[in-house]
């Protein structure tokens, strides 16, 4: 049966570290092999272990190993406060930051934007010391949440899943859809704004249009549409992760904000249905927070990525409780 648990987190969220690297921790440079090597950290707990561990696995876009967008770190803050709670942590700088131009001229697809090296991470963090390889878990952020099922199926052994704001089914043509209509909707007093808004639509209109024209017969264009090539669609086309996930059958944990605009508290709704019954999934829901699972107030907005805060603190605690039983 599926087990549902409603979590609300807190308004204001106390800051997870301050500028430095919290005491006791400790944190170690990696590099994950790969058609690009990619450098990252594992931090560790205190102590000599062997600890429960997590990889982070991005979303989509560029993203460095701390996901900075503006003034905020939220990969980081995920980090340094599960190692306060006694779970080593892995997170790496993702292959389309280190090198953009490894993918011109090649029919890519998201093996190669996160699942491959994504299956490589996990056996470097196994490989640690402190690590006990049996209790490796990941945590896919967006992108890297709908890919969850892809990961686990190429590397055989995770002990568990955790989605954060990766509980969706909507092709990525919808979502940059749904997302232009409702930023136009919160600026409908704002004729200035709006106008920009509505013209960015009209230019993005014709491209997702070609994207949901595409057919198999397509699958060999090295044309680019939003930054990737025919192949990368139609692979994510004929892709729906709740089924893909049913075949797993493994323990998973589902986090959600209900101010996030980006994969929408609606979508969770129809990922559970399409899910179905799960011998072990618990699934959170968080009022105050948005995709980064960083609380805010009022309408949720673009403009949420320019203010200062940190990952509620009440978000990393119920992932550590929930790795460390695993």
């Amino acid at each position: 049966m599926l087990r549902r648990t409603l979590l609300l987190s807190a308004v204001l969220a106390m800051p997870l570290a301050a500028q430095g690297l919290p005491t006791g921790l400790v944190e170690r440079a990696i590099t994950i092999p790969g058609p690009v090597p990619l450098p990252g950290v594992v931090t560790l707990p205190a102590g000599a272990g062997p600890f429960p561990a997590v990889l982070i696995v991005h979303g989509s876009g560029a993203g460095d190993r701390d996901l900075t967008i503006g003034p905020d770190k939220p990969y980081r803050d995920i980090a340094w406060g599960l190692a306060q709670q006694g779970v080593a942590v892995l997170r790496f700088d993702k292959r389309t930051k280190v090198a953009p131009m490894w993918f011109v001229g090649k029919a890519f697809t998201v093996w190669d934007e996160t699942v491959q090296d994504a299956v490589s991470a996990l056996a470097v963090l196994r490989s640690q010391a402190e690590v006990d390889p049996r209790r490796v878990v990941m945590i896919g952020h967006s992108l890297g949440g709908m890919l969850a099922p892809r990961i686990a199926v190429a590397d055989g052994k995770l002990a568990g899943i955790v989605l954060l704001a990766g509980a969706t089914r909507a092709l990525l043509a919808d979502q940059v859809e749904r997302q232009f209509a409702y930023i136009a909707s919160i600026f409908a007093d704002d004729s200035a704004t709006l106008a920009t808004v509505k013209a960015q639509q009209a230019a993005m209109a014709p491209r997702l249009a070609r994207i949901r024209a595409l057919t198999p017969a397509d699958s060999g264009d090295l044309q680019i549409i939003l930054g990737a090539p025919a192949k990368y669609f139609l692979d994510l086309n004929a892709y729906d992760p709740a089924v893909a996930m049913r075949g797993v059958k493994l323990p998973l944990l589902i986090l959600q904000g209900l101010r996030d605009y980006q994969v929408t508290p609606e979508q969770l709704d129809d990922y559970l249905r399409a899910l179905g019954p799960y011998p072990d999934a618990t699934v959170g829901r968080y009022e105050a927070l948005n995709h980064l699972f960083i609380p805010g107030v009022g309408v949720p907005s673009p403009s949420d990525y320019a203010v200062p805060g940190h990952v509620d603190p009440l978000v990393v605690t119920d992932i550590a409780t929930w790795v460390k039983r695993r």
